[in-house]
């Protein structure tokens, strides 16, 4: 009996993401969306994204309690809740759930749901959990999605009418000279109706990038459009006034990444092709006083690699998460003069060393992002918990300025997989060439599919 309710349940109630936010204003926020499965794929757990970042499997009847506990507390979005209201809602998702499961007590489902909830928020906060979590690789879980976690959208195209269309001209721009960031950029209407499509999708997290996604006046209102999901941007940070910040707070942008290449002023405007250095530290000010979560991305090179000083004055000046990178071979990084500064693999890890040297010091996290330039035992010896794989048609996807739908928002010369305003996103997942991209991705080999970073072969699909 509890089988066939248990089915019934799944197929009414749970063939859609599900979302809820705790703390929506609060550096503890914790977002948490409930992914289902394929409709076909009864065996397989759903999958919980904490923070647009950490994933936990659920297995059905766990995921059935959490559904009817989103319900109720979904009216209440953006209000204070009692502790009253708290317990009235949890009493009242327990008596849903035991129209499911009528021969499990009340007192074992509250006892369930209650350590649920302090579980994932421990998880989203980075701290242990009161219960065992199992892990689950995405690679292995493949074949029971219907879209990835995160669309990157990007919103500036690199140019406009034929002329450059960016306050900086970065040495190592992944995105210059692509034919499609070049493309006819979008209305406003046109990517309000891509993040409804988006969500249609059960697709969770979006990040609003470019080119520079601040050079459009309409950034704060599709930002706001955007409250169901776990939304990022990505920028250089020249235009991060204090006016923009306040939008972007008020419309609940769950966090920032500023590229800052060096705490030298002299180095980050070599890299970044103009004098920018002072706005865009003055924009991470003004991030960070306006309560945004902030983090910086590095690109490493050869120019900078006095990196632990850079997170040392990234640290002074609010912020508490880094990441860094190699250089994404793709536009302007395929040049010889970017080619000229990539650092070797015994160079990239000198340069880490120091860097991990000072985070406890600091109080900093730090997570390196790009697949293929250094070999898995390095990191972990390291200390650095991230082993970055290529999550191309996996975990991520982007969409080019005009709608097209490309792999990942490096994969900007071949043609695209489809457009999100005009393409059945069902036909573009499921096909062939989105599905043996996602293929490779799956073996979660630590390589980019563009280019296996400084090593000698490239890899094609």
């Amino acid at each position: 009996m509890p089988a066939f309710l248990e089915e019934r349940y799944r197929r009414k109630h749970l063939n859609c993401v599900r979302h809820i936010t705790l703390d929506p204003k609060g550096h503890g926020v914790v977002r948490i969306h409930m992914i289902p499965p394929r409709q076909d794929a009864a065996d397989a757990p759903f999958l919980l994204l904490l923070n647009g970042d950490k994933l936990v499997p659920l297995n059905l009847s766990w995921a059935i309690l959490l559904a009817n506990f989103m319900d109720r507390l979904e009216p209440f979005a953006g209000l204070e809740i009692s502790e009253s209201d708290w317990r009235a809602m949890a009493a009242s998702a327990v008596a849903e759930t035991r129209k499911t499961y009528p021969f499990t007590s009340k007192t074992r489902l509250a006892g369930d749901l209650e350590l649920m909830l302090t579980s994932l928020v421990a998880i989203a906060r980075g701290q242990e959990p009161a219960v065992e979590v199992g892990t689950l690789s995405l690679g292995d879980y493949a074949a029971e999605m219907t879209a990835p976690h995160r669309m990157d959208l990007m919103l500036s195209a690199m140019r406009r009418s034929g002329a450059w269309h960016c306050n900086q001209k970065c040495l190592h721009c992944y995105a210059a000279g692509q034919s499609l960031a070049d493309a006819p950029e979008l209305s406003t209407q046109q990517w309000l109706d891509i993040l409804r499509r988006l969500r249609e999708a059960n697709i969770p997290q979006v990040t609003f990038t470019g080119g520079e996604p601040t050079l459009r006046a309409d950034l704060p209102e599709l930002v706001d459009a955007a409250q169901w999901f776990v939304t990022r941007l990505n920028t250089n940070g020249q235009l991060l006034t204090p006016e923009l910040c306040a939008k972007l707070y008020d419309a609940s942008l769950d966090s920032v990444q500023v590229t800052l290449y060096s705490a030298d002023p002299t180095v980050h405007n070599a890299l970044v092709g103009v004098d920018g250095f002072d706005k865009t530290v003055q924009g991470i000010r003004n991030a960070v006083a306006a309560g945004l979560i902030v983090s910086v991305n590095t690109p490493l090179c050869s120019l900078n690699t006095d990196y632990a000083a850079t997170l040392r004055f990234a640290a002074s000046l609010g912020v508490r998460y880094a990441t860094c990178s190699g250089l994404i071979p793709s536009g302007s990084a395929e040049g010889a003069e970017s080619r000229a500064t990539r650092l070797t693999e015994q160079e990239l890890t000198a340069v880490l060393q120091g860097a991990v040297s000072v985070l406890e010091e600091l109080s900093m996290e730090l997570d390196f992002t790009s697949p293929g330039w250094l070999p898995e035992e390095t990191l972990r010896a390291l200390g650095l918990h991230l082993i970055p794989s290529c999550g191309a048609c996996l975990s991520n996807m982007a969409i080019a300025p005009d709608g097209s739908i490309i792999p990942c928002q490096s994969w900007l010369s071949a043609a695209p997989l489809g457009n999100m305003l005009t393409d059945d996103w069902s036909a573009v997942w499921n096909s062939d060439r989105c599905a043996a991209i996602r293929a490779e991705s799956a073996r979660m080999d630590h390589i980019c599919q563009l280019h296996t970073g400084n090593r000698e072969e490239a890899v094609t699909c």
